[in-house]
């Protein structure tokens, strides 16, 4: 059984947007349909070049098997962007197909329709449910300039391959996947859902907990386990490295764009040049030709580079603010855990203060009460406290076992994405590294072309000027 949302569709426009955009964004929280995340790391893979030129001949890189590949059952695919116009707002929803084994769904084939906001809700619903789980990260709420009032087809073509990204790790995760929240956006019509995004907690609970969680992260945590400390060093140095990375990364980009830009000027003029040269007319338009050709293989490496590497940097700096959220998150459940037992401590000591009869015989004649009122008093202190002391142990038992299983779902979940991130950037450098080494060879090749030619000329004008 499939559902699909019965709203009319509009063709985005086609015009093509700049390659390099990291110059030309601004904040807009305003409409969540409307940010850009060049984001997708999905990579092909390449053979290396078979070039004898190329030093990656010499190297082998094993290919890391995909853990589960052969169990796989839960198959998503996000496609066939369409935008929406309405008297109130005009929005993009995306098709999510689902193809599936698992028995708790109802059929093997789903098809919706989803906007970027229904993603966000799943989202935090996941981190909500599994607070130390790493959840991947969504699109970042950005708007090119000039754009707002368009959806450009690469702009929502860029948006669509972040967001099957997400769904595709949501789906590949053992955990996660199980999810109702899952089953539910994968599977429900558009009204269904809605119903079902507005049922939750109410926005007092939510604020309490807000309140709650940040009056453990002022507390802190005396006694975290060195595991943890060490995953928290090693996200605090992996979060520098990688920004840096990616700051340059992008500057990088920026000016190999505008590099780009100076070619495809720079062609012409030789060949302009050429008229007025009959001398050089043929080297002149040897060399317009090769920087033609040369502009054609950097249009090819700025693409590769702004496709592949950008974006499985910054998913990796989007990562990176995920685990310090979860790390925080973890150490909020062990700083009430610290705080339950501090306030344990304490309600005993005034049990057996409440215990001492000359305590209690010297507070009944101080305050001029009767044996019979100094005991009653007592005696409903005491019961106080062996209520609180009761809530309080039951309270320790709940947080112990929430903190147990919160620490076993973090070990496991870094493990996995340890490795995925090592097999993604690992994946991506190779890529670009042949990238980069094809896109040397071939305006190599062209050039050394040109010179060939060039001697050849000026060895028959040699012949001709110098005759036997």
């Amino acid at each position: 059984m499939s559902a699909t949302m019965s709203e009319p569709a509009f063709a985005s426009h086609s015009q093509t947007i700049p390659a390099d955009i990291s110059g030309q964004m601004l904040d807009l929280d305003e409409d969540d349909d409307l940010e850009v995340f060049s984001k997708n790391t999905t990579l092909s893979e390449a053979s290396l070049p078979t070039s004898p030129s190329s030093m990656l001949n010499q190297y082998k890189f094993e290919e890391e098997e995909e853990e589960g590949a052969d169990t796989k059952d839960l198959f998503v695919t996000v496609d066939n962007p369409e935008s929406h116009i309405t008297a109130i707002e005009t929005f993009v929803t995306y098709r999510v197909l689902t193809k599936t084994t698992r028995g708790e769904f109802d059929s093997s084939e789903y098809e919706v329709r989803r906007r970027y906001q229904d993603f966000f809700w799943l989202r935090s619903k996941l981190e909500e449910t599994q607070p130390t789980l790493i959840v991947p990260p969504l699109p970042e709420k950005f708007v090119v300039k000039g754009m707002v009032e368009r959806f450009h087809q690469s702009f929502i073509e860029t948006r669509r391959k972040a967001l099957h990204r997400f769904l595709d790790r949501v789906a590949e995760h053992p955990i996660l996947s199980s999810s109702q929240h899952v089953k539910m956006f994968l599977t429900a019509e558009a009204s269904e859902l809605a119903s079902h995004k507005k049922q939750g907690p109410s926005f007092l609970s939510r604020m309490g907990e807000t309140v709650r969680a940040v009056a453990n992260s002022v507390r802190g945590v005396r006694n975290r386990p060195d595991e943890f400390t060490s995953i928290q060093e090693y996200v605090e140095a992996f979060s520098q490295k990688i920004r840096n990375v990616d700051n340059v990364t992008h500057r990088i980009a920026k000016e190999q764009k505008e590099y780009l830009d100076e070619l495809r000027e720079y062609a012409p003029t030789y060949t302009l040049w050429s008229d007025l040269e009959e001398e050089l007319a043929e080297p002149l338009a040897g060399v317009a030709s090769c920087v033609e050709h040369c502009s054609k293989e950097t249009e090819e490496q700025v693409n590769h580079l702004s496709e592949v590497l950008v974006p499985a940097l910054h998913e990796y700096v989007l990562c990176s603010d995920t685990l310090k959220a979860v790390l925080r998150r973890r150490d909020n459940i062990q700083a009430e855990l610290e705080a339950k037992n501090d306030a344990l401590a304490t309600k005993k000591v005034d049990q057996e203060a409440e215990s001492s009869r000359e305590l209690a015989s010297v507070w009944a004649v101080l305050i001029n009460r009767s044996p019979e009122e100094s005991r009653v008093a007592r005696q409903q202190r005491q019961e106080r406290l062996a209520e609180e002391i009761l809530q309080l142990k039951e309270d320790i038992d709940r947080l112990e076992d929430h903190m147990e299983s919160a620490n076993n779902a973090l070990r496991g979940d870094w493990s996995r994405w340890q490795r995925n991130m090592r097999r993604d950037l690992r994946d991506a450098f190779v890529s670009t590294a042949e990238k980069n080494v094809d896109y040397y060879e071939k305006c190599l090749a062209v050039w050394e072309t040109f010179l060939l030619s060039q001697r050849a000329d000026g060895g028959e004008e040699t012949d001709r000027d110098n005759p036997p």
